[in-house]
């Protein structure tokens, strides 16, 4: 087994799959992508109930909370899921070849100019990331639903009535670009279900809006960087990649290639991880090691180097700072007036902006967006609705069997209960609201005295952009005349916990090492301060949020940094 190259690849989410793809270009048969997660073929993600709470992500020598069933034994999840509980924030992050691309929302949005303030360095302003945006943008597919034109398996109820909301909220409200596959000609969608490769070579399916994408596509119809950029690495220039190796330690090694925690990466390093599934220790060498484990992951590997390890102590002291949930916030409108469908359609297709892009307002911008879930959460919401609505249907299903017994058999009578059971399902009249924004990004990582990451976040500092949120909220409902609305239980009172999909920061980019942890120049963009051949490339380099969703920035300032290494500029052919 080869021990020996070039570079090592640490994560394949967005900044790793570019990366990964990128260097492959540079050094064929000489880049290896590790990946602590599995590997998921079409078809591959679970469904059932059994199958779904078996893929989250535990492990039992974590010193972390963990599920009674698992106490005290030995049993290890490597799901997809990885769902980590810290103070006023709750943070989704995922585990599998394609990082956090398996169970993003496809949406593609770059952020508007005023979005890099004073904390963004002059080189990693928008202007300058538009021609990363583009090749980006270009790769991933971005590009709205298409319209239904006739076609009843591509109406979407939910954008309809988020236009609607929009329109008459006098907002600026639009379909987002989405990385999802409807075919490779965007004049002609392909047909709903119908299956083609995709411009890189991988098979792909034509969205079948089955609203699952929040779970994995079984369809293959979002387009996640396995089938794009790690798909070219692999195929076209033999990058190597370990699925189920968890990275521990990096240490630099000396000329003779020996460990030597003092060196500042002169001569390469050694990176020490664990086989996942034969629970043993390795290492490989390495002259170049990017590490892409996202937000949490790259901070926290980095944080144990740094103070654990003590193998790169010369990191900089602001390693861990500038984290944020880019606003992050989840809502709900039920009852609607007329029909909301969230459980059908690619998981986001619409926007309406609050002050983001239109009359930009720092103090409260943000967008909300028209977000679904699969239809079997929609199931365990109707079974675990409360007995009180269920009225009017067992009323209606007493009247069908009062007629049968009185005026003799009536063809029929199940049919018609069944249908008032089915069709006045809570969810059908349920909008959700995904809200994100420009949170204060005042967020701290750090490890405690297990040396588990911690994060410290000051929700009251984000105060005015919460509260504005909810009131737009309440507005939404009115406007769509809908029964009642209120946010995701975890801010009730006195609990006040958000969740973030898009944890931001961490490993900031900066001028010079008192300001960050990595460098902004351009051809060292995305190094470690203090180290030759150290680079961070996922979003945990964003110095704050972005308001919109990051997926696209993240990926402009992935193929910057791969830029920065490989001398290459990029180019949507891969």
């Amino acid at each position: 087994m080869k021990k020996h190259f070039e570079a090592v690849v640490i994560g394949s989410g967005f900044g790793g799959a570019i990366a990964g793809s990128r260097l492959a270009k540079k050094w064929p048969g000489d880049v290896l992508i590790m990946e602590r997660g599995k590997r998921y073929p079409m078809g591959g993600f679970p469904r059932s109930p059994h199958e779904l709470g078996r893929n989250f992500w535990y492990r039992p020598d974590e010193q972390k909370p963990c599920p009674e069933h698992l106490k005290g034994g030995k049993e290890k999840l490597h799901g997809m899921f990885d769902v980590r509980s810290y103070k006023h924030m709750d943070v989704v992050i995922a585990a599998g070849l394609g990082g956090g691309s398996l169970i993003y929302s496809n949406v593609f949005m770059e952020p508007p100019q005023e979005v890099f303030d004073e904390r963004w360095p002059e080189s990693c302003k928008r202007d300058q990331l538009l021609p990363y945006y583009r090749v980006a943008r270009q790769v991933l597919g971005a590009r709205p639903v298409p319209s239904a034109n006739g076609d009843k398996r591509r109406q979407i109820v939910r954008t309809e009535l988020f236009e609607k909301a929009g329109r008459e909220l006098n907002r600026n409200a639009r379909r987002v670009d989405i990385n999802v596959f409807f075919g490779n000609d965007v004049e002609k969608p392909t047909p709903v279900g119908e299956q083609e490769k995709n411009r890189y070579g991988a098979l792909q399916t034509s969205c079948v809006y089955c609203a699952e994408c929040n779970i994995g596509c079984n369809y293959h119809a979002k387009n996640s960087v396995d089938l794009n950029y790690i798909y070219v690495a692999e195929n076209r220039y033999r990058a190597i990649v370990w699925t189920e190796h968890l990275v521990e330690k990096i240490v630099p090694v000396d000329e003779d290639g020996a460990d030597d925690p003092g060196g500042r990466g002169d001569h390469g390093y050694r990176v020490y991880y664990r086989n996942l599934t034969t629970d043993q220790l390795d290492h490989v060498l390495a002259r170049l090691v990017i590490v892409s484990a996202g937000t949490l992951g790259s901070t926290e590997l980095l944080l144990r180097c740094k103070q654990q390890f003590a193998t790169l102590p010369h990191i900089s002291d602001k390693i861990g700072q500038n984290f944020s949930g880019n606003g992050d916030f989840l809502s709900f409108v039920v009852g609607t007036k007329t029909g909301a469908d969230p459980n059908r359609g690619p998981v986001i297709t619409h926007r309406i902006d609050y002050n983001l892009f239109d009359d930009f307002d720092k103090e409260h911008a943000f967008i909300i967006e028209d977000a679904s879930y699969p239809p079997l959460v929609a199931w365990l919401a109707e079974g675990l609705k409360p007995r009180a609505m269920w009225g009017s249907v067992v009323w209606r299903t007493l009247k069908h069997l009062f007629n049968r017994w009185i005026r003799g058999r009536s063809y029929g009578t199940r049919s018609y209960a069944l249908h008032d059971i089915l069709s006045r399902d809570l969810s059908y009249h349920t909008a959700v609201l995904l809200c994100m924004g420009l949170d204060r990004s005042s967020g701290v990582m750090k490890l405690d005295n297990n040396f588990e990451l911690q994060i410290d976040w000051p929700y009251k500092d984000s105060m005015k952009l919460y509260d504005h949120i909810m009131r737009a909220t309440r507005q939404f409902q009115r406007e769509v005349a809908a029964d009642k609305s209120f946010a995701l239980p975890t801010w009730w009172w006195p609990s006040r916990k958000n969740i973030t999909v898009h944890a931001l920061g961490g490993c900031a980019l900066a001028d010079h090492g008192e300001g960050g942890v990595t460098s902004a120049e351009p051809d060292t963009f995305g190094q470690v301060f203090g180290y030759r051949g150290l680079y961070v490339s996922d979003g945990s380099l964003c110095p704050g949020a972005v308001g919109a969703n990051p997926v696209a920035t993240i990926a402009a300032l992935a193929e910057r940094v791969a830029e920065g290494i490989t001398g290459i500029a990029p180019g949507a052919d891969l």
